[in-house]
Formats: structure tokens, sequence, C-alpha cells
């Protein structure tokens, strides 16, 4: 009896999606019996995950073929050749490539390298991967960029995804009419830095422009937009918060910090200023949106009252979902060659305050929904979303996938509740 592979996902949305490429491609090829194992390498922490990740599946699956790929394969190919377990390494994209998954099968003649990593910053192809209804019954992602042209002093993530490269705007649209068509109500446009989209396609269109389009050539009832970099919005993407009601009210924003000077050190292209600016002007545009952040604590050289700026920004932003880093050096950025002057303690204490400030802002944003009526994308019959990306708990099961009308009843510090 034939075993098919088995596929662990660490890391981000986008290597999730990768993973549902992967299988389509493996199954393809009629690879079997293997293990396979999609890293990620956006913190130090993350790459020891990772290796722990590997002996684990490895103790579980004692005669498996052990593949390893994504960021971390990427990045550091000889860590993960040096473990014993593992039995291949595959970069980011071989991964996406179906000679790669035919050498890998078992009836392949010909030698398979051990090591199949070549370098990310000459690919230059993204769409050669999309694939249709990655997600639950309700929400679909599409993938529309990959890669990022900037260097963060602590983001090892571009020497991973390699440079920025788009998905023409007219794939992207064939993909999301073929998902309404199937039934989704729901898209999430995902990448690496989303809104760099367009600066490598003919013209160089803006991601308002993408999304612009989207919502003109096809029906879908819900669109939204992953992580962007406020400072990039460009002014169609601003037009369509105000005025396209299919646009979900809700951003994630790469934000990172919230004092000037370590902003600098970061090597961000936008002061705090800048943040709090967006955020003003996507709420006067918008009154009902709500934002996420993803904010680190403990960057070198952080003092308190830097930190300090950061917590102010949640409030001065209107942050509610916040994703808090404590600082770990990568090795590979500048930011792991500047003296670490921050302990540890110091770190986990002030990601605890961060996460605690979170907390505060969650809780005064649920307060507020009560009695007001939500439409809710159902995601299983007794949990769906608002447009504000708000969970909902029902009481009576609701039909999966669909978008329903509720009113808010009261919420239990985590989840908005109804009927």
């Amino acid at each position: 009896m034939t075993m098919p592979p088995k596929f662990t996902t660490l890391g981000c949305r986008l290597n999730a999606y990768e993973t549902e490429a992967m299988k389509d491609l493996a199954a393809q090829a009629g690879l079997e019996g293997a293990v396979v194992v999609n890293t990620c390498a956006v913190t130090a922490e993350a790459v020891r995950k990772a290796r722990q990740e590997i002996r684990k599946l490895r103790r579980d699956n004692p005669t498996a073929r052990i593949i390893v790929t994504g960021c971390a394969a990427q990045t550091e190919p000889e860590t993960f050749a040096a473990m014993d377990e593992v039995d291949q390494v595959i970069g980011n994209s071989e991964k996406m490539q179906p000679d790669t998954w035919a050498r890998l099968a078992p009836d392949f003649v010909g030698d398979t390298p051990r090591v199949l990593v070549d370098d990310i910053m000459s690919v230059r192809e993204t769409a050669g991967h999309l694939i249709d209804g990655f997600g639950t019954r309700s929400r679909a992602y599409v993938q529309v960029q990959n890669g990022c042209d900037h260097r963060c002093t602590f983001c090892i993530i571009p020497y991973g995804r390699g440079n920025s490269r788009s998905v023409p705007a007219g794939v992207v649209v064939d993909q999301i009419k073929r998902l309404v068509d199937s039934g989704y109500n729901e898209v999430v446009l995902t990448g690496v830095d989303l809104t760099s989209w367009g600066a490598d396609l003919p013209g160089e269109p803006r991601l308002g422009d993408l999304v612009m389009r989207i919502l003109k050539l096809t029906d879908i009832p819900r669109l939204r937009i992953s992580s962007i970099d406020s400072i990039e919005a460009d002014e169609n993407l601003m037009q369509a918060i105000a005025t396209e009601p299919r646009l979900m009210p809700h951003l994630h924003l790469s934000l990172q910090h919230g004092d000037d000077l370590i902003l600098k050190r970061m090597k961000r292209r936008h002061l705090r200023d800048d943040a709090i600016r967006f955020c003003d002007e996507a709420r006067r545009l918008r009154p009902d949106i709500t934002f996420g952040a993803d904010i680190i604590a403990g960057f070198p050289t952080e003092t308190e009252a830097h930190f300090e700026n950061s917590l102010k920004l949640v409030e001065e932003c209107g942050l509610t979902w916040l994703h808090v880093f404590p600082y770990s050096a990568r090795p590979g950025t500048p930011a792991a060659r500047i003296p670490q002057k921050v302990n540890g303690a110091v770190i986990k204490d002030r990601a605890a305050r961060l996460r605690a400030a979170g907390d505060a802002r969650v809780a005064q944003h649920l307060a507020q929904q009560q009695g007001r009526t939500h439409r809710i994308l159902m995601e299983n019959p007794r949990m769906g979303r608002t447009e504000q990306f708000t969970e909902v708990s029902f009481t009576a099961d609701q039909p999966e996938g669909q978008i329903v009308t509720a009113t808010i009843t009261g919420q239990d510090g985590q989840q908005l509740l109804a009927g």
C-alpha cells in the first residue's frame, strides 16, 4: 500500500499557501512515504523550532524520507544538511518546480543531490504555482506577490524569498473569478511585501490599481488585503478604502516600532507620525476600520523611552490586533552586529506589556460592539468573522461559508457572542 507524503508547515500564511501547492506537485509526481517540512526563518527562534520539529518527525516516522524546504532551508541549507534526520534540503524556488518533485519520486532514474538550493535572488517568476481554493470553505488566499526589495536591518526574509516579483493583474482576476464560481465569499490577497505589488510589471501599477480591478471585474462579495506597509499605500488604495464596501475594513500594518530613532536603525521607510497620520486618514475615510500591527520589542539599543513610544503608538494609531515579536538576533542581518544592550528578561517584559496593551484594545473593541448588527462570514457552523475580522461565536448552527447578519448580544473577552 502506498503512503502519501505528510506535510508540516511552520510560519506565515504564505508558507501555508505554498504547502498546498506542494501537495499538488508531490501528488502529480507520485511521491510516496515522505515527510515534507516547510520551514520559517523570520527569527532565530523559528529556526530552532524547525530543527526541533524535524527531530520529532524523525522519531514519529523512523523510516520516512524527510525533506526540508522553506525560508530556513533557503537561508541556512548547511544547517539542515548537517542534521542526521534530514534526507533532502530543497530551496524556496525549487519547491515550486514540478521537476524538483519528479526527481524526488520513487521511479526517478538518476542522481538527486541531497541539497537543491540555488540563488533565490536570480528568481524572476511568481505566477507558476498559483492554486485555486486554498483556505477554508469560506475564505481563500491568493498569492499576488513574493519577495522583497527592501533590506530592513532585522529581517532575513529577502534572503529566503528573493527580490520582489508580482503576479500580473489579469492572472489574479482570472483566479478570483474561478474562486467565486466555486462558491467562495471572501478572498485575501497575500504576499511578502504586498504594497510593492506591480513595481516590476509593465506600467508599474500599484496595489490600489489591482484592488480596484478585482472589485470591478469580479463578483467577489468580500476582498481582504493582508499585511501592508502603510507608507506605500497609494491613492487608489485609499480611494478603495473610502468607497468600496466589498473591501473589508481591516488592515494589518507592518509598523515594527514607535520610536523614530529605532525605526531609522531598523531601516524602515516611515516615522511614527507617518503611521499615526495614515491611521487617522484611513479612519476618516472608513470610520469602522480596525487595525492590526506587527511590533518588535527589545531591538538592540532600545531604551525604556524608545519602548514607551511603541506602547503609546498602540493608542495613538488605535491598534486592535497586535502581533508582538520579542527581538532575537538573526545571523546574517545587520542588526545582529549591533551590540545588544537589552537583556532577555527586559525583552520578555516589554513584549508582555505590549501584549497587555493589545489585550486592552481588544477588550475595548469587543465592548463597543454590544447591540450592533454585523455581517459575519461563517468559518464553521458556530464561528464566523465580522468585516473587521473579529470572531463571533454562535449558540446555534449557521450555514458554513455563508455571510449571515446577526446582532451582537455579548462578548467573553476573546470573541463576540450572537444567537
